[in-house]
């Protein structure tokens, strides 16, 4: 989510944003946090305790993080890396109820000594932590702990890490392949009279003094930078969703003000959850509730707990995004963020290097709820609209190991090969089962680029190694060449990757050619003229009439 308004060209070229952090040179640093390396490979997360404590006034937090984890591996070394990202601290460490003196920090990652005396599962580590974590600037683009003020001028808070890493304020495995299995727990320290609200459940609460704890509880796997404390004077408001799973908890905390705004607002989540269950398959995350935040930032997918700051607006804070009139008719926030709870929560990147998994999909969902409740017509509109947000400056997937993103076309460049795909399919049933069965064969998984690739080509039936080469590794858009030569018509496709031969179908009539490098005559009595031939608009590609 946090590319796209940089990519509208709203967000100043001299902010401070991680999401323009394309490196050309990686530090070991860099290698530390991408790569699953002897320190981390043979080790297995299965749990997350977090307990975190903010002081407003000196924006700093205290809490502590307890990992359980099993050994999944042969050990490879006598270290675990724990990755906090500076100027945060790690004060003290107890393994298996043990303290632990050696442990070395080393710029964004700590170094524990565990020795070979590991059990083969539940080992616990406790890991205190305390420090003034990176404030965002301009949340969330940048990254970082918010502390800010609500329309009242009380208190609120909460994070925005997605690109960053969960490491910018609580120590983990900040490793996307490595997943908690069992799921986590977020209890958050309060004054008390604020609210904290966290992922999943609520489990309990309770009253100390002056403080209160707000225990979360989420049973299913979960991005570390998903996990995620909100503080403010929140008010509760619930509903019920009757979907594929059976019945879906809804629950809505908004800043008391804006009760009755999300009242109405929010209403589009069933809508949304309708939408997405027809094309997805079933919300991946019964267990947990699905809910919605009011946060002090645009918005983020965070499991569970969707942060919302679209002003209980349609659009992008008003705005349509395709310039074709429909992304008016339904709110950005509530459907984009939401699309995420099934790519990129359910289905998840191993190396953020291929986030267009998270994001050519979710962008892709924008359509499809417009033709859910608009039609085909509508959703072709609206995802041609959105080519006009196309930079294809650097390839979609990013480099790998280091931690570092690919373009931010990965949303709409993604989200029109995706289309284009579609098209070339011509099977809608067809294509409906893919999404659906992606949801399904990598149901609460991390993934690479290539296991989603073989599936879809597998149950598509097409040879997509040189579409997805085309769209997801080059900046070069194929292009149509048509040429009027003596009597006949010829063709061809330029700018293209070895062996890309994509069919196209032509839009007024039952004809389809089958473009490739060299040129083509187009034998077909129907068409006459070189202004005649007109492509599928729905192909993501360009076209030009050669003199």
């Amino acid at each position: 989510m946090k590319k796209l308004l940089l990519i509208l060209g709203l967000l100043s070229i001299t902010t401070n944003a991680q999401v323009l952090n394309h490196k050309k040179e990686f530090t070991r640093q860099d290698s530390l946090r991408g790569t699953n390396n002897e320190f981390r490979n043979w080790w297995d997360v299965k749990h997350y305790k977090v307990n975190v404590e903010p002081d407003f006034s000196t924006k700093s937090i205290k809490g502590t993080s307890t990992i359980t984890f099993d050994i999944s591996a042969k050990q490879g070394s006598d270290l675990i890396q724990i990755d906090l990202q500076e100027p945060m601290k790690i004060v003290h460490v107890k393994l298996n109820g043990q303290d632990i003196k050696e442990f070395k920090h080393d710029g964004n990652v700590y170094f524990i000594t565990v020795g070979k005396k590991l059990k083969a599962k539940d080992n616990l580590l406790e890991l205190q932590y305390q420090g003034n974590p990176r404030v965002a600037i301009k949340a969330p683009w940048d990254g970082g702990w918010i502390f800010t003020k609500d329309e009242k001028g009380r208190d609120w808070m909460s994070v925005a890490v997605q690109g960053l890493g969960a490491s910018a304020w609580f120590p983990n495995k900040d490793y996307l392949g490595d997943e908690p299995d069992n799921g986590m727990e977020l209890e958050i320290v309060t004054p008390k009279d604020l609210v904290g609200v966290g992922n999943g459940r609520l489990v309990s609460e309770k009253t100390i003094k002056d403080k209160k704890i707000y225990k979360w509880k989420v049973v299913n796997p979960i991005n570390n930078y998903n996990i995620i404390p909100y503080i403010g004077n929140y008010v509760n408001f619930k509903d019920t969703y009757q979907g594929e799973k059976g019945k879906l908890d809804l629950n809505y905390y908004v800043l008391d003000y804006n009760l009755e705004k999300a009242k109405i607002q929010f209403e589009q989540a069933k809508l949304m959850l309708k939408s997405f269950e027809y094309w997805f398959g079933p919300y991946p995350f019964y267990e947990d509730s699905f809910k919605i935040i009011d946060a002090p930032h645009l918005g983020m997918e965070h499991q569970s707990g969707i942060a919302y700051g679209n002003k209980f607006k349609n659009g992008y804070l008003g705005r349509d995004l395709s310039g074709s009139g429909w992304g008016l008719k339904w709110d950005f926030i509530i459907v984009h963020e939401a699309g995420h709870e099934w790519f990129g929560n359910n289905i998840t990147e191993k190396d953020v290097a291929d986030m267009w998994i998270h994001e050519s999909f979710t962008a892709y969902s924008e359509t499809l709820f417009t033709e859910t409740y608009y039609g085909k017509k509508a959703a072709d509109e609206y995802v041609r609209g959105t080519q006009n947000a196309i930079q294809n400056d650097i390839p979609i997937i990013g480099v790998y190991g280091v931690n570092q993103e690919g373009s931010g076309d990965m949303y709409y460049k993604g989200a029109n090969m995706i289309h284009t795909l579609r098209t070339w399919l011509n099977d809608d049933v067809k294509f409906r089962g893919i999404l659906r069965g992606l949801n399904k064969e990598f149901y609460h998984q991390t993934v690479t680029t290539a296991q989603i690739e073989n599936y879809i080509a597998q149950n598509s039936g097409l040879d997509l190694t040189a579409f997805f080469n085309q769209y997801l590794r080059t900046i070069d858009i194929p292009t149509l060449e048509i040429k009027q030569e003596d009597n006949q018509i010829i063709y061809r496709y330029t700018t293209i990757v070895e062996g890309f031969k994509m069919p196209l179908r032509l839009n007024n009539s039952e004809i389809t050619i089958y473009p490739t490098k060299d040129w083509q005559v187009l034998n077909q009595s129907t068409i006459k003229k070189v202004s005649d031939v007109e492509v599928n608009p729905n192909y993501y590609i360009k076209t030009s009439i050669v003199k």
